[in-house]
């Protein structure tokens, strides 16, 4: 208690010394605290389809934070204020607790009661006064006037104290003026040179940088006041040496003219000698109260002053001035304590006081002080004549040793350390034993910051913005300790700080996934028991890891250049594989579904760990414990798989048993048994790619097991929804059903669904999503599953437009029955508006897939329907034709919709082109309808240019003698047709159409037996007109026979060469009787069905022209067949 009065005393001396200061009030800070909260998890029934498609959905989940590299936006979730550091008291100055002071408000701070603080206040007036010093840093000056002729001048400065007694008051009849040190005076009085000091003369300069410091004894600081001269200096007399010699002083009365005798003795004594030609130039003075001198110091320019009216001066000065005690009657001065150890107690008492002063536990306090607290400390510290440096270490330590206690804001304590460094860059020296405490403070602070780097996750958790801000702070203290270390000469630390950070921050990792471990799965239990536990666990490292990459990562990194993410990511991961290793081996003899499961559900976990290593740039995941772990998973997942199976199969009979066979929403067209089966296969394509099994060969089976699996379940849903329609009993004359509709609807979604799951099965051998690129198994699986998906949507749309037949049918019979006299659009009108309205119906209950294939099934029953109505009528006029042949242009314009409904491609292909042909021929006269037959013989080309043979001919027209020349040169590759694998082959050559050649007849060529390449060199003469082989569809027909001696003889071929292309028919021929023209070669073909359509129309004529065309073609076959 002795020793805080005497703290106390000395406080209340300095106060009433100077009674009068400037307070300030500083805002109090404000704080709030939160608990996050924790998820929860569940599990799943085996059995329950619901419950295992639920479960599932929770493991896709987590994937949805595991794609790619974390975003710290993503992960810094939480504002509210970081968790409490740990304090102890027992961390703070323990030693010097008892003799902690507090400044001012001193009853207030030192609890004290009135009886003691009033014996306080008697002891310090009791007291002897202190000894003051006046502290004068003469920096620089600037704009003085020029007084020698270079238009500089060469300044120096005289000051010293002047007492109220010494001031100056002469009886003169001059003016009065002010004290100066002049030149000249007729008083000699010798004064001693410590009252006075001269600084250096600076030359040529009108800016002259002095930084002098001087110290002056003050024996009244309410009277004594600072003078202070700036000369010219003009000769080589040092007025320093000057002041260096007189050190007698004769009484106070004297000290006016203290000043004066020094100049006057510096003239006498010089060797310039006492001339006026060599008197100094006066260039300004200062004088400046001692009682002005601010508690803090003062660190200004003063503007320079004239000694008289009559004088010109000009310019500043900048001085710093402090006013500091030099001996105090105390008990700590007497027991030798110095000014910076009492500073520390002093700082330390109102550092406590002014925290507790805020709010209980808060961390956000900057170190503001009150008023008094401030002004106290000020006083305290000028008068001890603390350096800036000393203050900012004073402050560092008292602070970094309270934030101990009781937690301080980090920024504050980062600001101290900067103020220290700036400090200490331009002092750079400490006294040996207050660098040794400051080495002390360094390595308290950091071993508390190496206690909470140990326990980072639960003092600076990732999601709080708050505390990662704090972890920066801290972190960034801890950088700045590292910097003050090649300036010890005493080192505070026994290693580099980066090593301790980094074995704190992996001891800090080991005990955290200890503390997890014993928690969610203690050894202690039995497999089955420790592995939910063990997928849980897992699952935290899996989001901390994400947390140390997103957050920790590069505040270890950028700050103290740590790889923090790097020694942690190995530390855990080969932590949980070991405990992985072990547990596998304990469960894989004694597998059930539920460890099945379980282990399932921990691999997807640690494979994502491992790809979250790969996905970062330059990191090699073969080097990982994990590395190879999905061995001993192998058989956990085959059964897992095989659980898949049926759990679908039982979900999707669920879901088909509650369908009611209507759409889900207004904006879907398929039921809610499909969007549930669409939700199954991408459920299991998103495992897949989660599961990315390593091994490729084993990756094989088990994509190919799956694919097979999901190929068997979209088949397996789409009888489940064919039986469910076909239980339901239709509506009575209901043209389009709904049901089928919706069935439709339902097939063309899994067919998407399934096919875009199965592309996304690819193995490693094949990753990639296009199908070029699909390993062959999934390929062929792909491909098998689309064609039954299509063969059974053709099924469903078949069934859906068989009830549309009957009405079809009616109103093309309505078309063919109408009477010549009524328009065709009317005569098409109602098949035109029956179309239009079940096709709106269609629209909007399928979807566009669904109403392309509708359409095309439409289309041709539409196409049959006509050519079953054109068959059913013969010898009718040409008006009948005509009509259904506008009518299948309407229909190709209202099927072809402007481009919105089927192409044209499509809608003219197959039976259109046959219907097309056939209403084509109808409309054609006889003798049209025999061109046609041979146009469409030449218009003919082979399929494959080899497949029947080739036949090499000449073909020119004599025109002397009126007569076509035809040479059957040879063939080649002809059909085998006997036995033997040859031909008896002959050639048949005709002209056609026989109008144009009524008397021509057939001719043919030997029999080549045996051979497949016969060589014939035939020549044969047509009595004919060129003008008649000029005419439309002349041509000579060859037709390959093999002749068979016991049977009719078999077509082997035929082909058509066109007559108005022959040599001497479109040219004159060259040469006379000369054969001219080169050979031909013609692709053998057989009659295609435009040939025999044509065939078929005359035959159904009943002219004579027709019939006998008909009878001419069958006589000529009676001929192909006799012998030769």
């Amino acid at each position: 208690m002795s020793t805080l009065l005497e703290i106390k005393s000395s406080v209340l001396r300095q106060v009433q010394v100077c009674p009068s200061f400037r307070r300030k009030t500083e805002p109090e800070p404000e704080s709030t605290s939160a608990d996050p909260p924790e998820p929860e998890m569940g599990a799943w029934k085996p059995g329950d389809g619901m419950e295992f498609f639920a479960h599932m959905r929770l493991i896709l989940k987590k994937e949805e934070g595991r794609q790619g590299l974390p975003c710290p936006e993503v992960l810094l979730r939480s504002g509210s204020p970081a968790p409490a550091e740990p304090v102890d008291p027992n961390r703070g100055l323990r030693a010097l607790t008892q003799e902690e002071i507090l400044l001012g408000y001193l009853q207030q701070v030192f609890g004290t009661s009135p009886e003691e603080h009033t014996e306080a206040i008697k002891h310090v007036k009791k007291a002897k006064a202190p000894t003051y010093t006046l502290k004068v840093s003469v920096m620089r000056a600037k704009n003085l006037l020029a007084k020698d002729p270079n238009g500089f001048s060469d300044p120096y400065c005289m000051l010293g104290i002047l007492p109220a007694s010494g001031t100056p008051r002469e009886q003169s009849r001059q003016k009065e003026q002010r004290f100066t040190f002049r030149k000249g005076s007729k008083h000699s009085s010798p004064l001693p040179a410590k009252c006075i000091r001269v600084t250096e003369v600076k030359s040529s300069t009108l800016n002259p940088v002095w930084k002098e410091h001087f110290l002056f004894e003050i024996e009244d600081v309410n009277t004594d006041q600072l003078h202070l001269d700036i000369w010219d200096h003009d000769d080589d007399v040092s007025l320093a040496e000057a002041c260096r010699k007189l050190n007698e002083v004769i009484g106070l009365k004297g000290m006016s003219r203290y000043f004066k005798q020094i100049v006057k003795s510096a003239r006498a004594n010089g060797t310039a000698g006492p001339t006026d030609d060599h008197t100094d130039d006066f260039l300004g003075c200062l004088n400046i109260p001692v009682r002005e001198v601010p508690v803090a110091g003062a660190d200004r320019w003063f503007k320079l002053e004239p000694r008289s009216s009559a004088s010109r001066v000009q310019g500043d000065c900048h001085l710093v001035l402090k006013l500091i005690t030099t001996q105090r009657d105390t008990v700590m001065s007497q027991r030798g304590r110095s000014g910076f150890l009492s500073y520390l107690l002093l700082l330390s008492r109102i550092l406590q006081f002014e925290h507790q002063a805020e709010e209980s536990n808060s961390s956000s306090w900057h170190g503001e002080f009150s008023g008094p607290g401030s002004t106290i400390l000020c006083l305290h510290g000028a008068q001890s004549n603390l350096s800036p440096l000393q203050l900012a270490v004073l402050h560092w330590q008292v602070s970094s040793r309270h934030h101990q206690t009781c937690t301080l804001d980090y920024g504050y304590l980062l600001g101290l350390l900067e103020d220290m460094q700036a400090h200490w860059e331009e002092a750079a020296s400490l006294p040996q034993e207050q660098e040794e405490s400051l080495a002390d403070s360094f390595s308290a602070f950091s071993e508390y910051g190496l206690q909470l780097l140990c326990q980072l996750r639960d003092y600076f958790p990732a999601t709080n913005s708050t505390a990662v801000y704090h972890l920066e702070l801290l972190l960034k203290c801890l950088d700045k300790l590292q910097l003050f270390q090649p300036s010890f000469e005493i080192c505070p630390f026994e290693t580099e700080l980066n090593m301790d950070i980094a074995a704190a921050l992996k001891r800090g990792n080991r005990e955290w996934y200890n503390r997890l471990l014993n928690t969610k799965s203690p050894r202690e239990q039995s497999g089955p028991q420790r592995l939910p536990g063990l997928v849980e666990l897992a699952d935290i490292i899996y989001e901390d890891l994400q947390a140390c990459y997103g957050i920790y990562a590069s505040l270890f990194h950028g700050i103290l250049k740590v790889d923090f993410f790097t020694l942690t990511f190995r530390q855990l991961e080969r932590l949980l594989a070991e405990e992985a290793w072990v547990l596998t081996e304990e469960l894989n003899p004694k597998m059930t579904l539920q460890v099945a499961s379980g282990l399932f559900e921990l691999y997807l976990t640690l494979a994502d760990t491992q790809r979250f290593w790969s996905c970062i740039p330059g990191r090699d995941g073969r080097s990982l414990a994990l590395a190879g772990i999905h061995t001993p998973f192998l058989p956990a997942v085959k059964i897992w798989l095989q659980v898949l199976r049926d759990q679908v199969k039982w979900r999707l009979q669920g879901a088909v048993d509650v369908d009611t066979m209507e759409p889900v929403d207004a904006s879907s067209k398929h039921s809610s048994s499909a969007a549930t089966a669409s939700l199954c296969f991408s459920h299991i394509q998103e495992l897949w790619v989660r599961l990315a099994w390593p091994d490729p060969a084993q990756a094989q089976g088990l994509g190919t097991q799956l694919s097979q699996d999901m190929c068997g379940a979209a088949l397996f849903y789409t009888e489940l929804l064919r039986k469910k329609v076909d239980t339901q009993p239709g509506a009575v004359g209901e043209a389009v059903s709904e049901p089928l509709c919706v069935v439709l609807n339902n097939v063309e979604l899994v067919r998407r669904a399934s096919g875009q799951a199965l592309r996304g099965l690819a193995w490693p051998e094949g990753v990639g999503g296009v199908e070029a690129t699909l390993p062959r198994p999934l390929l062929s699986c792909t491909h098998a599953l689309e064609e039954d998906l299509q063969h059974e949507a053709h099924t469903v749309t078949a069934h859906l437009t068989s009830k549309m037949v009957a009405d079809i049918r009616k109103y093309v019979q309505h078309i063919s029955l109408s009477p010549d006299s009524i328009q065709n659009d009317e005569a098409v009108a109602p098949l035109m508006k029956y179309l239009d309205e079940k096709l709106a119906l269609l629209n909007a209950s399928l979807v566009k897939e669904n109403l392309g294939r509708v359409l095309e099934a439409l289309w041709e029953l539409l196409l049959q329907a006509i050519l079953q109505a054109l068959g059913g009528n013969s010898d009718v006029s040409a008006d009948f034709y005509g009509r259904f042949h506008f009518t299948l242009e309407a229909l190709v314009s209202f099927f072809h919709a402007e481009g919105q409904g089927l192409p044209l491609e499509s809608l003219k292909d197959g039976s259109y082109k046959r219907l097309e042909e056939e209403l084509r021929l109808h409309k054609c006269s006889t003798r049209e309808c025999i061109e046609h037959f041979y146009l469409d013989k030449l218009k003919q080309r082979s399929l494959e240019q080899n497949q029947f043979g080739r036949l090499s001919v000449r073909c020119y027209y004599e025109a002397a003698e009126q007569r076509l020349a035809v040479e059957v040169l040879h063939a080649a590759d002809l059909l085998p047709l006997d036995t033997n694998g040859l031909s008896d082959p002959f050639v048949i050559v005709e002209l056609g159409p026989p109008h144009l050649f009524p008397l021509v007849r057939s001719q043919r060529t030997q029999v080549k037996a045996r051979t497949l390449h016969p060589i014939y060199d035939e020549l044969f003469h047509f009595s004919v007109s060129a003008e008649a082989c000029r005419r439309r569809g002349a041509c000579v027909l060859f037709t390959v026979m093999d002749h068979d001696w016991l049977s009719t003889n078999d077509f082997a071929g035929e082909a058509a060469l066109g007559l108005s292309g022959v040599s001497g028919i479109s040219r004159s021929q060259m040469g006379g009787g000369m054969r001219a023209g080169q050979p031909i070669t013609l692709h053998l073909r057989q009659p295609r069905a435009q040939v025999r359509s044509a065939l078929r129309m005359l035959e159904g004529r009943t002219n004579k022209e027709a019939q006998e065309f008909v009878k001419k073609l069958k006589e000529l076959e009676k001929c192909m067949e006799a012998d030769p």
